[in-house]
């Protein structure tokens, strides 16, 4: 089994072209800077990664790049849920053949209500077509998208019946009382919050191995400073900045602040359903960053 990430982890956000095929050179550059700049991991393919706007050939594609770019592949997890099982268990293959510390499973998220039985059969086929070559498997909750929970039942099942398979669970409801009670399954269980504001109990040895957030695109120097060395004025800043997206669509509202702090307009590019922020939105997010900077500026 790969060695948990602990600590900050961006979820990275996917470049593309004009065309709509994944921007490769802009992604690799982007996620060495990352890497170099505070982040312990990052989360490839998940949803500030648009990854369910991208065919399985194009996410294989991607994968395939990073695997090839020599990037520390055990410092990535990548996204690999589908709502077709044979994808889900394709991309997973996928993400073990290439070296991946892990793979996080989004919940198949058409059909509904799904009981804890059809759940049950979906994970353990995705596990059974890894069995060769066991990757770690991360469960993703998030069921204001999916619309489907892993809840503490499903996961206390999960674990029983696949053992150490099941390794982690990244959880974005934004419910830290789900996620105590998540990680209080087993000891074994890695769990993140989609929050900054944890890390400091991750820090302490808390229930969380870290966090994996859309904004540690943009804060992951104050997120780092305030895991690595329980830094609250730095926390508080990272806070403070991913509060300047609220009320604003987050994946093209992340993706506008990477374009004008790179002065590179191709990483503002989403893909449909997602739209780029219109113009009233973009001068409201960019206004909030310049006096989010100017407090800074002024603070340090």
């Amino acid at each position: 089994m790969s060695q948990v990430i602990r600590g900050v982890i961006a979820a990275i956000t996917t470049p593309f072209l004009e065309t709509g095929e994944p921007d490769l050179p802009r992604l690799l550059a982007r996620a060495a800077r990352l890497l170099d700049g505070g982040c312990d991991g990052l989360n490839l393919l998940g949803t500030t990664g648009e990854a369910t706007s991208l065919s399985v050939a194009q996410r294989i594609a991607v994968m395939e790049a990073v695997g090839a770019s020599g990037l520390p592949l055990g410092r990535v997890m990548v996204g690999t849920g589908a709502a077709a099982v044979q994808d889900a268990a394709r991309l997973t293959r996928k993400a073990a053949e290439i070296g991946f510390s892990a793979a996080l499973l989004l919940p198949p998220f058409y059909y509904k209500p799904v009981s804890d039985a059809g759940m049950l059969r979906f994970v353990e086929a995705v596990a059974e077509a890894t069995a060769a070559a066991p990757i770690p498997l991360y469960l993703y909750n998030f069921p204001a998208l999916s619309g489907v929970a892993y809840t503490p039942q499903l996961v206390a099942l999960l674990i029983d019946r696949l053992g150490a398979r099941i390794a982690g669970l990244k959880d974005s409801s934004g419910d830290v009382g789900y996620a105590r009670e998540v990680a209080a399954i087993s000891p074994s269980l890695a769990v993140y919050p989609s929050n900054e504001a944890t890390l400091l109990l991750a820090r302490s040895g808390g229930p969380f191995a870290g966090c994996i957030s859309a904004t540690a695109n943009l804060n992951a120097p104050d997120c780092a400073l305030a895991y690595h060395r329980g830094d609250e004025g730095a926390l508080e800043r990272a806070i403070r900045l991913r509060a300047i997206f609220d009320g604003l669509p987050l994946v093209p509202g992340v993706k506008a602040v990477i374009a004008h702090l790179e002065n590179d307009s191709g990483h503002a590019r989403t893909l449909p359903p997602l739209a780029p922020l219109d113009p009233t939105q973009l001068e409201t997010l960019l206004s909030r960053h310049a006096a989010l900077e100017g407090r800074a500026a002024a603070v340090s």
